[in-house]
């Protein structure tokens, strides 16, 4: 573990340093929105690989009312806001704090209400300029898969961080692969007034996030992010033949789940758009690792699949009816 510690940033080892002289019998993920999101994948893997440990995962201002009741000396909790303003989250920081817990919080912003609230800040940097290992999805799994590494012994945490750190290639081949296809996706659905999206496992985040912070606040389309578990449970009925649904396709353990929902999608459906992480090129990255790796791909192509909506519809992604303009 030493040699990948030396890869990681200083905060980031600090926190894992940390983690060597406290307990962690529970781990709290907890933000809103497209930070949530990104936990979603480090709930998996948690779920996955933590022999001892549980996880759950909260929004912000639902962690603070619901108070769980372990909440305590022996918890982590994680948390994350872009700009580090979000009220909800600042709030569920002092009140992790309050109840003995360790606080360890994700922003881009070193000066802001989430850094001063917490504990231990971990100032993310995004862009192809910066270390992939710097990026917040990565820093997620380097501190869930340090604290399993530090607390439990598992194996994984080497090859995860060698991995993470080979990426941003196959991050901008997969994207440069992706843009044809976004293209014909913007031209197609730039009049549609509804896209669902679809996904379960590790990916499942992506599809709620592409469907809440994408369709919903960027392009004000009215979308849903359906699991695919729960497809044939109710939201198949709404399955029509000029309904685009976007079907991710994983390379963990649920991807049984979604090619099941998938092949359904095809056969009753004419306008459904498949993001296979199975199409990327991984190169050198190892295969152990790929399924805890693939939302973070599928996260980059459906950005690509996001510009290319929003340029055909002459909606930019920026565009906003409420958000940062009215009281909420």
């Amino acid at each position: 573990m030493e040699e990948e510690k030396h890869m990681l940033s200083e905060q980031v080892g600090r926190v894992l340093e940390e983690l060597q002289r406290r307990e962690i019998e529970k781990v709290y993920l907890v933000a809103c929105g497209g930070s949530s999101a990104l936990m979603y994948a480090s709930k998996y893997a948690l779920d996955r690989e933590a022999k001892r440990i549980d996880s759950d995962l909260y929004s912000s201002n639902e962690f603070v009312y619901r108070n769980p009741a372990r909440l305590g000396e022996k918890s982590l909790v994680i948390l994350c806001s872009h700009y580090g303003k979000t009220s909800e989250t600042v709030e569920a920081a002092r009140h992790a704090r309050k109840k003995g817990a360790m606080t360890v919080s994700l922003t881009n912003e070193a000066d802001s209400p989430l850094a001063h609230a917490s504990e231990f800040v971990i100032v993310y940097e995004e862009g192809k300029e910066h270390p992939f290992l710097n990026d917040p999805h990565a820093i997620m799994y380097e501190l869930v898969f340090g604290l399993l590494h530090i607390q439990e012994g598992n194996r994984k945490f080497d090859t995860l961080i060698r991995s993470l750190a080979e990426l941003r290639p196959v991050l901008e081949k997969a994207k440069e692969q992706a843009r044809a296809a976004a293209k014909d996706f913007g031209r197609t659905f730039r009049e549609a007034n509804i896209i669902y999206t679809m996904g379960s496992g590790a990916n499942y985040g992506i599809a709620y996030w592409f469907a809440i912070c994408i369709l919903m606040e960027m392009q004000w389309i009215h979308s849903h992010a359906i699991h695919a578990g729960e497809y044939f449970h109710g939201p198949f009925e709404i399955l029509e033949k000029d309904v685009p649904i976007i079907q991710l396709l994983g390379l963990d353990e649920t991807r049984p789940v979604e090619k099941r929902s998938l092949a359904f999608s095809q056969k009753y459906g004419e306008n459904i758009i498949v993001v296979d992480a199975n199409d990327v090129d991984w190169g050198q990255i190892d295969e152990s690792v790929r399924g805890y790796l693939a939302p973070i791909v599928l996260q980059r192509v459906l950005r690509v699949y996001a510009e290319e909506l929003a340029e055909a519809r002459q909606h930019p992604l920026s565009t906003r009816r409420y958000m940062w303009k009215v009281p909420y």
